[in-house]
């Protein structure tokens, strides 16, 4: 058989596919569309890679380079603070620049330098200050818009940054002095765990496009099985036939890609306008990697041909029969347990060997064994709805006449769902990995939000400044409590000792006793009372001698340090030390970790007992409670921080706290499923259509004859139902083992065995929305016109 034969043959079948009728031309546009869905979604998949590192390129690219100690003004020097705030539940980052020259460096993404109290925003946070949302932020950041920040300075479209030049940065609130910018820092060799992660996400969420795009060059398999027959009648000899037939599905797979191109071109477009998880693109950086997509777009249309040559294999097509056939012979299911069994032989092994101080893993392994354990419950699922619809029998009409389909064609139903199985299996056995590493990379931090929710730090010239600083978060709206204190710092006066480079020091808090009872456990509180607190080396603080051999009951402290350091601004003789001696009725008790979850040490006075005015650079330090019926309440708090003091602090207290490179692949999984379900959801929904054009003559000549199309439309939700139901007993079946064998890998243990509810309830709303949204389709299929004939 010669090359110029399958040419001959193939070509044929492509022109029988775009010129053999309405109904031809309809077929092969649900094909292409079928595949044209898997496309776009794997050319999407393939550009996720360039995605990322154009994300980390602009990131270092716009960051102040650090690799330079610049230790005095330059023409092109310039101080930096970096500024990252919350607005409802969005983060703004920011960056406050003064500059010392004058030739400063552009930031990235500007034409020019701002001018003083002008700020560059990007188009995101543009469009946020010039909405009615963005009243309360403009309070926050009183800088009058110059320009806004391109490309190179943003990480992605829909990020919110803004650079400002202000003239209160000095040497003693800012984070450095810089010169240029593009910084870049090495990162960290991913953990083994997070490794395994992203090998099963790449598998879980990939497979399901691949056998999408297998189940939709089978679309129309009755129509063509007819039309095949005929041309066995006009002299075309078996192989023929079946070549014929592949170049139909090639011609399909073909105009499919287009379809595929033309929607990832389309997506392509609109990346920025959309956010999925917090994640969003720029068209320019969404380019699939060459291999990869030259991979899916070979693969494709090969896959076409053997797909369909595979599945005539046991096919007999006589000149005068449509499709003659015996009856079909029982599934074997050894080879499909085999397929499993591989997949899990090649796991097993793996299991122990997973280790989180490790950085490297088997990836081939690991990927080779969830696909082939994939395959093997995807290949299952045919078998199972065979010998499950056989037992089904008694119902009302709509249900046997669902019955009845599915007992004559289960393949089709079962081929339609396949991608579901897949998609179900490994979002269930991905969620096991998820919760049981969960707790490995997130930590809790300690701090307690049922005391306060936001923490407030700034630098106060005098202790009434401080106060007076406190005092403006007691007057803000939203705010029902304040945890204020005015910090100092005391030293234990006289020479030093041997051996000591330094005087014994211990911080200073004043405040009320409301206040006070938050760092330690207080028997009683007066006003006038003071404390000596001691954290007893937790956390690593000093032991309890540290701190008594500055301050005890009834001893002598300095007020400001007696030994400076000689870089700190000398005193001189005119201006005596300071002191204050410590009541000796002063007692001592344990400190309690305070709302951030900090142990602390050191002296607790009340207002009375000394006079804070005293006291040397003092800090105020604020823990706000909130009033959680006000909703924009923390804003209200950060806008209060602001206008206090711009360099200040500003926290917000969480419980837990998340490693930040599992929170990113975290991410990652969530937009990739997202599309993966997408996908499915539309390839059932074009499937269930391609079954309900097949059967458009069987659907007219039921209706003529007094079928109630009521019960038309119910036995098109059980033909969908029954398949998606046992596929779905087998994925939860499939991937509660293989989140077992997974987690068996790190040695890790389930922490719920019920983690596949929310999967089964995703397929039941599957079921649900392809039926709602095929009723169109079916209702104008069941006319009478679809007895004609020509």
């Amino acid at each position: 058989m010669t090359l110029r034969t399958w040419a001959r043959d193939l070509a044929l079948g492509a022109r029988f596919a775009v010129t053999g009728g309405r109904a031809g031309l309809l077929r092969t546009v649900l094909t292409a569309t079928g595949i044209g869905f898997g496309v776009a979604l794997l050319l999407l998949a393939s550009s996720l890679p360039n995605m990322l590192f154009q994300r980390e390129v602009r990131e270092s690219v716009r960051a102040i380079d650090g690799s330079e100690s610049v230790t005095s003004p330059r023409p092109d020097s310039f101080l930096h603070l970096g500024r990252t705030t919350v607005y409802r539940d969005d983060v703004i980052s920011g960056t406050l620049l003064r500059p010392e020259g004058d030739a400063p460096p552009v930031p990235p993404g500007a034409d020019a330098f701002p001018a003083l109290g002008e700020m560059l925003v990007s188009p995101a946070l543009r469009e946020l200050l010039d909405s009615p949302e963005g009243a309360l932020l403009k309070e926050r950041l009183p800088y009058k818009v110059a320009g806004t920040i391109g490309q190179d300075g943003l990480i992605g479209p829909a990020e919110l940054r803004y650079v400002a030049h202000v003239g209160f940065l000095d040497t003693a609130n800012f984070d450095g002095r810089g010169t240029r910018y593009g910084w870049s820092v090495p990162e960290e060799p991913m953990n083994a765990f997070l490794i395994l992660l992203v090998v099963v996400a790449c598998v879980v969420l990939l497979l399901p496009v691949l056998v999408f795009i297998a189940t939709a060059v089978r679309f129309g398999g009755e129509q063509r099985d007819r039309r095949l027959a005929a041309l066995r009648l006009v002299g075309a000899d078996t192989a023929m036939t079946r070549r014929i037939a592949a170049g139909e599905s090639l011609a399909g797979a073909l105009l499919g890609l287009l379809v595929g191109l033309g929607l990832f071109a389309v997506a392509r477009q609109f990346a920025g306008a959309f956010t999925i998880w917090d994640v969003n693109a720029y068209p320019s950086d969404v380019v699939p990697m060459p291999a990869l997509a030259a991979l899916a777009l070979v693969a494709v249309p090969v896959s076409s041909v053997v797909v369909t040559l595979f599945a005539l294999r046991g096919v007999v097509i006589e000149p005068l029969g449509v499709v003659r056939t015996s009856t079909p012979r029982r599934r074997r299911v050894w080879w499909r347990l085999l397929l499993l069994a591989a997949g899990v032989a090649l796991l097993v092994p793996l299991m122990g060997e997973v280790r989180a101080t490790e950085t490297s893993l088997d990836t081939v392994g690991v990927a080779t064994g969830t696909t082939l354990a994939l395959i093997g419950l995807t290949t299952l699922l045919p078998w199972l709805v065979e010998a499950g619809v056989k037992r089904l029998h008694a119902g009302p009409v709509a249900w046997q006449l669902a019955v009845r389909r599915l007992q004559l064609s289960s393949g089709t139903a079962a081929r339609a769902v396949s991608g579901i199985v897949v998609a179900a299996t490994g979002a269930i056995a991905l969620q096991m990995l998820f919760q049981a590493m969960e707790s490995d990379f997130t930590e809790f931090t300690g701090e307690d939000v049922s005391r306060a929710q936001i923490s407030f730090g700034a630098n106060a010239r005098s202790a009434e400044e401080a106060r007076g600083m406190i005092a403006r978060f007691e007057r803000t709206e939203g705010v029902t409590g304040v945890i204020g204190i005015v910090e100092s710092r005391v030293w234990r006066p006289g020479p030093l000792k041997g051996g000591e480079e330094f005087s014994p020091t211990v911080s200073m808090r004043v405040g009320d006793c409301a206040s006070l009872k938050e760092f330690a456990a207080l028997p009683s509180c007066t006003d006038g009372d003071v404390f000596v607190f001691l954290a007893h080396g937790a956390q690593g603080n000093p032991d309890d001698s540290f701190v008594t051999r500055a301050a005890r009951p009834g001893a002598t402290v300095a007020l400001r340090d007696p030994h400076p350091h000689p870089s700190a601004p000398q005193r001189t003789e005119a201006t005596p030390l300071p002191q204050w001696r410590i009541p000796a009725t002063a007692r001592i008790v344990d400190s309690r970790p305070d709302p951030t979850g900090m142990y602390e040490y050191g002296i607790l006075a009340t207002p009375s007992a000394i006079d804070a005015a005293r006291l040397d650079e003092p800090d105020a330090q604020a823990m706000v409670r909130l009033d959680p019926a006000v909703p924009d309440a923390a804003d209200f708090a950060r806008n209060t921080a602001a206008d206090i003091d711009p360099t200040s602090w500003v926290r917000t207290l969480a419980d837990t706290q998340q490693d930040a490179a599992f929170s990113s692949v975290r991410t990652g999984i969530l937009v990739g499923s997202t599309l993966t379900m997408l996908l499915v959801a539309a390839s059932l929904l074009v499937a269930t259509l391609e079954q309900l054009r097949d059967r458009k003559r069987l659907l007219s000549s039921l209706v003529a004859f007094g079928t109630r199309r009521s019960t038309l439309s119910w036995s098109v939700l059980w033909q969908t139902a029954v398949p998606i139901a046992l596929g779905l007993v087998l994925a939860v079946a499939g991937g509660l083992g293989l989140g077992v064998v997974l987690l068996k890998m790190g040695g890790q243990r389930v922490q719920d065995w019920w983690v596949f509810l929310p999967v089964v309830g995703i397929g039941l709303g599957l079921i649900a929305a392809v039926t709602l949204l095929s009723m169109p389709v079916l209702w104008r299929l069941m006319r009478a016109d679809g007895l004609r004939t020509e």
